[in-house]
Parts: structure tokens; sequence; C-alpha cells
């Protein structure tokens, strides 16, 4: 079978993306838009990789359930009555209908079509009306459970049981983000998932971008942390789950409101140097951290297809902000600033979704105020080239 995207000239022209930043170009544009690309990304990233899924506070007590949806792939995470979170599939074993949707609490999970049951666990208690069936064992039709592993209050899976441990490929990450203490800090389960109409890649992309910040957003809510202020690491080891850009500011506690300045209680253990600066940290393909001193706001992107994708979006502070009797109109100021911001980011992704579909998309240069976007390619372009060097000897109509 002949694959007339997927090909070794592709392949190897992804290298230039890897290069010095000042070197760099950014992907081929049908990585962002085709839908064989698609294909091929689902068993080279995410049929591989960990996957943010939520916070570990979303189930945390035994019953409590989170369900979730990524790279076409329906998810439950649960913690079981022996108080151990686990990750299984919600397709049913028998004609797979889901037997979970949305959150709660549950004592096991029943699908509503034919009344097979399932404990917390995912081992099958129930078949009716199976008794007839020849060489039918229940032990043999448990939902699929997948790896998962907690980092700094995420919950992360992988469909390969074999994968590597996260955590120990984030420590660069870790060490830079440990003034917040993120797996203390606190915020709702947000209500509702938004869905975009991009690519995974361009939201993901925008969300670690310094180089646009002083044009786009020039104004009040954002000329306090200008963009020739933005700092990278370049001690990351080759093998890095995750990667960031640090952003000093004109002012300590900087904070995206009106005040411009923090409202809720500040990350008690920041240095004085770390009062003074952002991060924006990635740990791709699915979460986005904007950390300042008072708050940290994370995406969480679960892909769905070539040209779109789903948000978990929501907000962290410390324990104590809850307890200003202001809490709430803080929170509502705060939130409107940032969607100010973050809707002028909304329009800037589409628009270059339009862009990229165009055949005068261009391969661009970067400005090294986009060194996070070098940082990006750096964990892609690997994993795509030994991917494709894994399977093109292969005839895998399958993808």
């Amino acid at each position: 079978m002949t694959h007339p995207i997927l090909n070794d000239a592709l392949f190897d022209a992804m290298k230039t993306s890897v290069l010095p930043t000042e070197e760099a170009e950014s992907l081929p544009p049908l990585c962002y838009t085709d839908a064989e690309f698609y294909q091929f990304e689902k068993e080279a990233i995410f049929s591989k990789e960990w996957l943010c899924v939520g916070r570990e506070t979303w189930a945390a007590h035994p019953g409590d359930y989170f369900t979730s949806f990524i790279a076409d792939e329906p998810l439950i995470v649960a913690r079981g009555r022996d108080g151990v979170l686990r990750a299984m599939s919600s397709v049913c074993q028998h004609r797979a209908m889901l037997v979970a949707e949305g959150s709660g609490k549950a004592r096991a999970f029943v699908c509503p079509y034919h009344h097979w049951t399932y404990t917390l666990d995912g081992s099958l208690a129930s078949a009716p009306a199976m008794e007839k069936s020849c060489k039918f064992h229940k032990e043999n039709f448990n939902l699929p459970v997948f790896a998962l592993e907690i980092w700094e209050g995420f919950v992360f899976i992988n469909f390969d049981q074999n994968a590597a441990p996260l955590a120990p490929r984030l420590t660069k990450v870790s060490e830079v983000l440990k003034g917040y203490n993120l797996s203390q800090a606190e915020g709702e389960k947000p209500t509702e998932e938004l869905s975009y109409p991009w690519n995974w890649k361009v939201m993901f992309e925008n969300n670690n971008d310094g180089y646009h910040a002083s044009k786009l957003h020039q104004g009040p809510l954002h000329d306090f942390i200008p963009s020739e202020l933005a700092e990278f690491p370049d001690d990351l080891p080759d093998n890095t789950a995750g990667y960031y850009r640090t952003n000093r500011t004109l002012h300590p506690d900087a904070a995206f409101n009106a005040t411009q300045r923090a409202v809720f209680p500040i990350f008690p253990d920041l240095t004085a140097d770390e009062r003074h600066r952002m991060v924006f940290a990635n740990v791709p393909p699915t979460l986005s951290l904007v950390m300042t001193t008072d708050s940290i706001i994370y995406l969480i992107l679960r892909a769905d297809g070539p040209e779109s994708h789903r948000v978990d979006q929501g907000v962290l502070t410390t324990k104590q902000a809850k307890a200003d009797p202001a809490y709430q109109q803080k929170m509502a100021m705060s939130f409107l600033a940032a969607s100010e911001i973050i809707d002028q980011d909304l329009h800037v992704d589409e628009m270059v979704q339009i862009g990229l579909r165009s055949r005068f998309a261009p391969r661009g240069r970067y400005s090294w105020q986009e060194g996070a976007q070098r940082l990006f390619n750096t964990w892609l372009v690997p994993r795509y080239c030994d991917t494709w060097n894994r399977l093109k000897r292969k005839d895998f109509t399958e993808f």
C-alpha cells in the first residue's frame, strides 16, 4: 500500500525543526491539517506517551470517578474500594456501549444497554443471560486497564503498559515549579469541556509562545510581562518529557488582572526572585501550565481529530485562597481579564488553522523569543521519526 503523505522525504524535512532556534523552521503545515498524518500521530504520540486526563482530587474518595476522551478513546478514572486510583476503558466488552459518562460516585459501572456490570477496578462482575454462551468466562471480558501515574497532582495515563515512568523525565520541570507546591494547590473541577476547531499543536504552541505576547496582548492586562524578558532553559536532558519558559516581569507578584498584581495569597515557598517572573510549562501532548505567583491556569488538551481538540481548563490557588470572603469576586475579576487575553489567543489559533490549509502556508523561521517552539519540536520530531522508521517497512493500513 502506498502512502502519498507519509514518506521518507516528509520525515527528513522535519529535521530542520530541531536545529538551534536561530536556524530552525516550523513543522510542515500538513502536520496540522492532514487526516492521514493524524492517524499516524495516534500511533506515534497518543498510543505511547503519558496523557494528562485530570487532577487526582477529581476522584479523591473510594467510588469517585470521572471520564475523559482522547484520540478516539473513551476513558474512566476511578478510585477503588481499596483506595487505589485506576484508569480503564469505558467501552463495554460486550457490544461497545460506554459504561460511564460524566463524573460522580459509583459502587460499580453498569452498562445501560444490556446491564453488564463492572467493579471499580474494571473486573466484569455480572453478565446477565450469558450462561448458554459457549466458552464464556467472565475473567476474559474485563475492561482494559491502563498505566497510571500522578505527577504534581495531575493524573496521567498511558496505553503502553511498558512505558518508561514519567516523573523521572520531568525532574528539570519539577525543579522550576517547586515553589508552587503544585500537588497541594486547589481548584474546582472544570464544569464543562471546551471544543476548538484547530489542531492540538496549534493550541499547544500558542500557550508557550513568548514572541506574540507583547504584540497581540499589548495593553494594561499584559504589558508588565514583555516578550524581550523571556528566558529558555539550556540544560534540559535529552529524554525530558516536558519543557518550560520563564518570563521576567516588571514588578514582583504580577498577575493578569486590572490591578496587574496578585489578588490571592502568594504561593508561600516562592523565592524573592521567583516572585519576579512567571513560568509557562508544558508536558506534551496534553498539559499546559501558566504559573503566576498567586494562581495557576492549567489546560488539558485532548486531540479528537486532525483539526480539532477538546480542552479542560481550570485554575489552582493556595489552600488559603478560599478563606477570603471576597474570593469569588476576586476570581471573577481575574477571569474577566484572563478571558480577554484568551479570546485574543483563540482568534489567532482559529485563523492560523485556516492559514495552515493554504497551499501558500510556509515553514516559518523562528525568533529567539520562540525558543519554546523549538523545544516542542525536539520532543515531537524524534517520536515521529522513530515511529516512521519502525512502521515504514510494514503495511500499516490499520492507521
